[in-house]
């Protein structure tokens, strides 16, 4: 299956590229972040939608890994009823998609209610599986539901919070490229950054960014360095980066170059947990 792309240049040219090869991973405007390396200074990229083989993302507010749930089936797109929607299911979406893990399965048609068929319900995942057309269902078409119960998705995206004492809105961040998950230099690193971090991981807002590998340094490639958010972005990948590719230190006769191996790591606790200590502590005084 093919994906319509529209190139932005001098020229507006609207053409065709190969679904799996594109991904939609490059909101690359301006390719002002470019960890994904997928535009040039000549080009600027735009995702129309977010698809990859039979599956989609869609509805009001949504991004490229949050959305309404749709599969393509006989020719059309549908949507899936939330009868059983936990998130084992949407943890396969979120991987089919490439989109990290699962992080909510908001109910009620969170994204808007679809439109047309409704083509799966009851679907039920081991949350192993790599495509949902693995996981068991009650037939295409099969079911009584209303697009009032369209079924939803918000994962991670391409980040995750990991480390010694992490939890799931606190830990060392790294992000996930070239099917290596990295860490990030915490060069420059502040909370305009761990705010949008928190944002993308639903985690309420960024209350500290603590630095020197708090939560244990990682291993493997480190992915960015001199990280500049504004704060207001939703995604780490829309603020301005350093390519962070090259991680050992390299001697020429001409230039020694030698990048840091800090890892950059966040105390992204949300408020409402911070809420429930305070709670706790005034319950037993």
């Amino acid at each position: 299956m093919d994906i319509f792309m529209t190139l932005v240049s001098s020229v507006q040219v609207t053409t065709s590229f190969d679904l799996e090869e594109i991904a939609c991973q490059c909101f690359c405007m301006l390719c002002i972040h470019i960890f994904f390396k997928r535009c040039t200074l000549k080009y600027s990229l735009f995702c129309v939608f977010y698809i990859k083989g039979d599956i989609r993302l869609v509805g009001s507010g949504s991004t490229q890994c949050s959305g309404r749930v749709e599969v393509y089936h006989s020719n059309s797109w549908g949507t899936v009823c939330d009868d059983g929607w936990d998130l084992s299911d949407a943890e396969v979406v979120c991987r089919q998609l490439n989109c990290g893990s699962a992080l909510e399965v908001p109910p009620s048609a969170h994204f808007g209610a679809g439109t047309g068929q409704i083509w799966l319900d009851h679907v039920t995942c081991s949350g192993n599986e790599s495509s949902l057309a693995e996981c068991q269902h009650s037939g295409f078409g099969s079911n009584t539901c209303e697009h009032g119960q369209d079924a939803a998705v918000i994962c991670s995206d391409l980040i995750r919070l990991a480390g010694a004492g992490s939890s799931r809105c606190s830990g060392r961040v790294e992000i996930f490229h070239n099917n290596i998950w990295g860490t990030i230099t915490d060069f420059n690193w502040d909370l305009n950054d761990a705010e949008v971090v928190c944002r993308q991981l639903n985690c309420g807002s960024a209350l500290q960014a603590p630095q020197s590998a708090y939560f244990g340094p990682g291993t493997g490639q480190i992915w960015l360095g001199d990280v500049t958010c504004s704060g207001n972005e939703s995604s780490l990948s829309e603020c301005h980066t350093l390519d962070g590719e090259t991680t050992t230190t390299t001697t020429t006769t001409t230039t020694t170059t030698t990048t840091t191996t800090m890892d950059i790591t966040q105390m992204l606790v949300s408020s409402v947990q911070v809420s429930k200590l305070f709670d706790t502590e005034q319950t037993a005084s």
